[in-house]
Formats: C-alpha cells, structure tokens, sequence
C-alpha cells in the first residue's frame, strides 16, 4: 500500500471505537422486513440520520420514495407496493474528474428477531461482548452500512479528493421482496462499478441464485373430524391437508430431478432447489380442514433462466408437476389447486476476472486478506444493478472465511474485528477505483 492508504487504513483502526458506535446506532432502528400492506417503521428515520452525516461530510443528498406501480416489471414487483414512509436514500460524492465512479450499496431492512425471548438480551439495543456486536440486523446489514457510511466519512475528514463519483445507496426492501434495489435502479442510480457490503464469509461474491415463490390454495370439506363420514362423491368431508401432502410429495419429487442434472454445476453457487418452506391449513383440532395453503420456494442458477433472466422453465416445470399430481386423485382432478406467484427475482453473475473484483481482491490481500472467490446461494441486491446494466456489482462485506452466516437468528452479532477490516478494505478499493487527485 502506499502512504495515503496506510494514513487512512490507520485512521479507521483509530476510529474503531466510532464505526463500533455507528453500527449499534444503527440495530436501533425498527427497519423490520414487511409484509406488503404493512405501515412504515422506523426506515425514514434512519436514512435521515444517515443522510445527516454523510451531508455533513460534503455529500449531495438525494431521499425519494418510488411511486406506486413505477418499478420494473411485474414479475419482479408485488402488484399494489408502496413505499410510503419508506424513502430510499442515495449520497454522491463528486469526484475532481478523471475517475470510475463506484456505486456502495445496502440494504436497511432486517428480518424480524422473532422468536425474541430465544435472545440473551433485547435485539433492540445492540450490545456489546466478547469482541462482537449483538443485535438484529447487526450481521445482516446494518455492519456493511455502517462500513460504507463511515469510510466515506473517514476520506472526507482526511481530504482526500476522489476523482471519480462515490455514491453511498441504501435501500429498503432487499428481505422482503428486492424491490428496494430495484428501486434504485429505476431512478437512475449508475456507476461504473459497484460493491454490495453483504456480510460475505472472506469472500467476494460474484454470482447469486435466481428466487421464486409459488402459493398453492387446496380446497377440502370440513366435517367433524370424530365421526365416520360417507365418500365424498355423497357429501363426505376431505382433508385438505391430506390433499395437499399429494402436491407436497411432487415437489419433493422434481427438487430431486433438478439437483441431480449434471449439466447444472455453477462454480460458485449449490443447484437449484425447490421446496415447501410454508404451511397453513385447518381451524380445529377435532374438524376436518377444509383448506390448505403451502408456499413453494424455488431457487435456480444463471444457466437455468430463460434469455431474458427469468425462471421460466423451473416455473413452468413446478405448475406442470403439481396438476400432474392433482389428476392422479380424484378429488383433487375435480377440484384442482390453486396458484398464486410471487416475484421472480433473476440470478446474476460477474466475471472473475473483471476489474473491480480485481481491485477488490487486491485491496483484500494488501491488507493480509486473501480473498476467494464466491457466491450467495439465495439473492442479493447486487443482481439488480447488475442485470439493469446499472453497474456490474459484487458482493464483500464483514465476515471471516470459516466463521458461519450470523443473520437470519437469535444473538445475530458481527465480529468488530471483521468490521475494522471490513472498512479498511472498502476504502482502498474506493481509492485505487476512483483514483485520487493531486493536492
């Protein structure tokens, strides 16, 4: 490294402290992944607190809430999704000129801590111990915001001048549906290179799987679940979830067939995988149910997407499977299911070799981190920006090869450790992209 990147490399390990304060300022806001209709938490409050500081630090501020109705396709868009409350946040540095731009991205939204009394303390207030930070969202992103927000704070405390752009984007909406980075894309967030800072285990991650999801209604009959009752056919009642187990048997089925195709290995990334992750049916325990409800998930690579990058043909073999299914019963052929889609959210992958996975990796190594090459087997932001053509982007962010994935549980915590490099490597890679202009 030269004498400007170990100056401020070294600044970020003073500042340790600080970026520590940072992140656990952040756990605090409510930013709870939603349902479509449900109202706005705390996501206003914070993108203004972070649009404070990275005004305070010379940004130009740009705070907007998408339309109704305006964003992408509706493939990849819950019909009737608003973004009231929910402002989307973008802060541009401009560089002196001559430079790439580079786009640092996350998102604000966390999963919900149920259960809650699984935690050792409240996931509402981050606390600290044994050298890592508890809270929810702590791993999963608010560590990789909190990187971004403070290295472009740290550059423009030191003086030093970017000559190209750095944007600092975050976006509500990455657990939920993605389509807060969607979002971004669609106002016209650009940048030559971009960086997802996803709590990645020393990887950089290049590729992702594609995420579908399809709900099946199965109709029965209720009926006293304690009695004898006579065939169907003459007014007898059906079980629902009994029915639905048929269907249910069919997934598990093509899940198989698709993980077995040998012409389906991607270097970075698990096959594709289709499976029942959710299941509601019934209304008492001595009544036979007269409804069921599952939800499939299905999650493909980028060679199985059709020419414009969508799931077509998983979709259309999952459809096919279950009414095959449906017609082997006769009750079921007379009443078959119903369906409902969720998005489709496409995979995505980037070059190995491209530069800013070189200059990332580098930027890695200086600092006596090695970096491999990887990928996210569900979905991530950096698919959109990539697919769009907004920027090619990849994913790096706090986390240690060997250590598991923190989000997504009970005491979610980041590691400061990984944090401090976390932030030291996200600045020399701004850095060495966007070139540096002579005092």
């Amino acid at each position: 490294m030269n004498e400007l990147e170990r100056s401020v490399t070294a600044a970020i390990a003073a500042g340790r402290e600080e970026l520590v304060t940072l992140v656990t300022g952040l756990v605090g806001f409510d930013t709870t992944a939603r349902e479509p209709a449900d109202p706005p938490r705390q996501e206003a409050d914070m993108q203004r607190y972070l649009a404070g500081r990275l005004a305070a630090a010379g940004a130009s501020i740009d705070l907007w809430e998408p339309e109704e109705g305006s964003l992408g396709s509706p493939r990849q868009v819950p019909p009737g999704l608003s973004f009231g409350g929910r402002p989307q946040f973008a802060a541009t540095f401009t560089g002196t000129g001559g430079g790439r731009s580079l786009l640092l991205n996350g998102h604000i939204d966390a999963v919900t801590p149920d259960p809650v009394d699984a935690w050792t303390g409240d996931p509402w207030q981050a606390e600290r111990r044994d050298g890592k930070v508890y809270g929810v969202g702590a791993s999963d992103m608010k560590s990789g915001v909190a990187c971004m927000a403070y290295v472009a704070e740290v550059l423009a405390r030191l003086g030093v001048r970017l000559q190209g752009d750095l944007i600092v984007h975050t976006n509500t909406d990455e657990e939920s549906s993605g389509s807060g980075s969607i979002a971004g894309v669609e106002h016209g967030l650009r940048a030559d290179a971009g960086i997802c800072t996803e709590p990645t285990p020393g990887e950089i991650w290049v590729a992702c799987r594609g995420s579908m999801s399809l709900t099946v209604r199965v109709v029965g009959r209720a009926g006293h679940a304690e009695i004898e009752h006579p065939h169907w056919r003459e007014g007898g009642a059906v079980n629902a979830i009994d029915k639905a187990s048929i269907l249910m048997d069919a997934i598990r089925e093509l899940d198989a067939e698709w993980q077995a195709r040998p012409n389906r290995v991607h270097s970075y990334l698990p096959p594709a995988t289709i499976m029942t992750t959710v299941i509601d049916g019934g209304t008492w325990y001595v009544t036979y149910p007269a409804s069921c409800t599952f939800t499939v998930n299905m999650l493909y690579l980028p060679a199985d997407a059709d020419a414009e990058g969508w799931g077509t043909e998983m979709a259309l073999q999952v459809e096919e499977r279950l009414l095959a299914a449906a017609a082997t019963d006769e009750w079921l052929a007379e009443n078959p299911p119903a369906f409902e889609w969720g998005p489709d959210l496409p995979p995505f992958e980037v070059d190995g070799t491209s530069p800013i996975v070189e200059t990332l990796g580098g930027a890695a190594a200086d600092l006596g981190m090695p970096q491999r090459l990887g990928g996210l087997a569900s979905w991530f932001d950096a698919a959109s920006f990539t697919r769009a053509g907004a920027c090619p982007m990849v994913g790096f962010g706090a986390g240690t090869a060997g250590r598991p994935f923190e989000g997504h549980k009970a005491d979610e915590s980041v590691v400061i450790d990984d944090l401090v490099r976390c932030a030291q490597t996200l600045a020399v890679t701004v850095m060495r992209w966007c070139g540096v202009a002579s005092s």
